[in-house]
């Protein structure tokens, strides 16, 4: 089942848009169907019921990071819709280019890729923007979660997405056993990461995935991620001991280690009635460096130093053809962060200048259900008890809609 899946994935990039018309037998080109790539469309939104301010949200002892971090806006409100072209370049190449739009009506670039694979058996070959490959969950679209918002771990480390505009190589081992090596290196503008206005690369990424068919009802993928980039003078906005709005930025260095599991159970292989997909993922990030407090007032730096983690277990059952069920849980830990002498100091700021970096185990259940009347269209209730905040729980429900109009590629395993 897990190699088929491979090959299905394969075959849908391979001929997922035909390439461009070939030339008549007198030489010229036929100019109407000149260009020709596949184009898809993908139309969500939601209305959601939040118990406490979205707009005071924060993941309480992590240095926010990202726009898309939180439950998002309270009632009815458009969400992340995705316009894909995608395409055969020649014999050698291929590339795709996704726009999104917000809710917020502000569009973005969210991957613009130029692949190759082939002219060196077993390697894959990619460039230009494109989500990460750090982890399982981030390389997927939203459209594709099994939940309508990412875990806390990828809201904390990732401030949502993690994104790369670089390069990216793939080599698959020739063997029995699934064994998939890579490595990415960028300009790590993104959190965490920073621009640093440098010709000199600012990230680099190793991954290993492992995966094989349990007999003929189960799979699997065993996945193992390292990242390191750094940061110049990262913005992010906090209260002093005194209540009032101060401007703080961190100088550094962010390394992140992780591992992600993904099995998937269906009777016999058969998964248009009944089918199971588990997925966990743990994450570790260490930031060493310089804090600077209070960068637009008379502030003050010192050297800082924090060891934080995060994970994520999730199951979706399909117990009927088009329903699913489906369960996450979510848990961080902010560690203690370490303090230089000369950024806290008798006189000066002290740990209570800092209460978004306070200590903190933020945690959120979810629960959903979803009704899917085809392979183009899905809706779906969800409900979460949040508790990542430093303070009251948030009890959110949502209902929400995803909708696909065009071609569209099939979804990784």
């Amino acid at each position: 089942m897990f190699r088929n899946a491979l090959v299905a994935v394969a075959i849908a990039v391979s001929i997922a848009v035909p390439a461009s018309v070939i030339a008549a037998d007198d030489g010229r080109s036929n100019a109407a169907n000149a260009f020709n790539p596949a184009i898809s469309l993908i139309v969500s939104g939601q209305y959601s019921h939040q118990q406490l301010d979205p707009q005071d949200y924060r993941i309480g002892g992590f240095i926010p990071g990202g726009d898309e971090v939180g439950p998002g806006a309270r009632g009815f409100n458009i969400g992340e819709s995705e316009l894909t072209l995608s395409a055969n370049i020649d014999p050698y190449l291929s590339g795709y280019f996704v726009l999104s739009v917000s809710g917020e009506n502000t569009v973005s670039v969210e991957e613009g890729v130029i692949q190759n694979a082939g002219l060196v058996p077993g390697v894959s070959l990619k460039f230009g923007r494109m989500l990460s490959a750090f982890g399982y969950l981030n390389e997927q679209h939203a459209h594709a979660w099994d939940f309508t918002d990412a875990p806390l771990v990828h809201q904390a480390f990732f401030g949502g997405k993690l994104q790369e505009d670089g390069l990216q190589v793939r080599w698959l081992a020739p063997t029995p056993l699934f064994v998939e090596l890579g490595a990415e290196t960028g300009r790590g503008a993104g959190f965490p990461g920073s621009e640093r206005n440098t010709n000199s690369l600012n990230s680099t990424m190793a991954f290993l995935h492992v995966g094989d068919d349990i007999g003929l009802s189960s799979s699997y993928r065993i996945g193992g991620s390292y990242r390191r980039t750094q940061a110049l003078n990262r913005p992010y906005e906090d209260l002093n001991s005194t209540g009032a709005a101060v401007n703080n930025a961190f100088t550094g260095d962010s390394t992140m280690w992780g591992l992600d599991l993904v099995w998937k159970w269906s009777p016999n292989g058969n998964v248009v009635d009944r089918n199971l997909k588990l997925v966990a993922e743990y994450m570790h990030r260490t930031e060493d460096g310089t804090l600077s407090f209070n960068t637009t007032g008379m502030g003050s730096s010192g050297a800082y130093r924090s060891s934080q983690s995060g994970w994520y277990v999730q199951a979706a059952y399909q117990f009927m053809p088009r329903w699913r069920v489906g369960l996450r849980q979510d848990r961080l830990d902010s560690g203690r962060p370490v303090f230089g002498l000369n950024l806290v100091r008798p006189g000066g700021p002290t740990v209570a200048d800092f209460p978004g970096l306070a200590p903190n185990r933020p945690q959120r259940v979810t629960a959903m259900i979803d009704f899917s009347p085809s392979e183009f269209s899905r809706f779906r209730v969800q409900v979460a008890r949040d508790e990542a905040r430093s303070g009251a729980p948030d009890n959110q429900w949502n209902l929400q809609y995803l909708m696909s109009l065009g071609t569209h590629g099939a979804h990784k395993f």
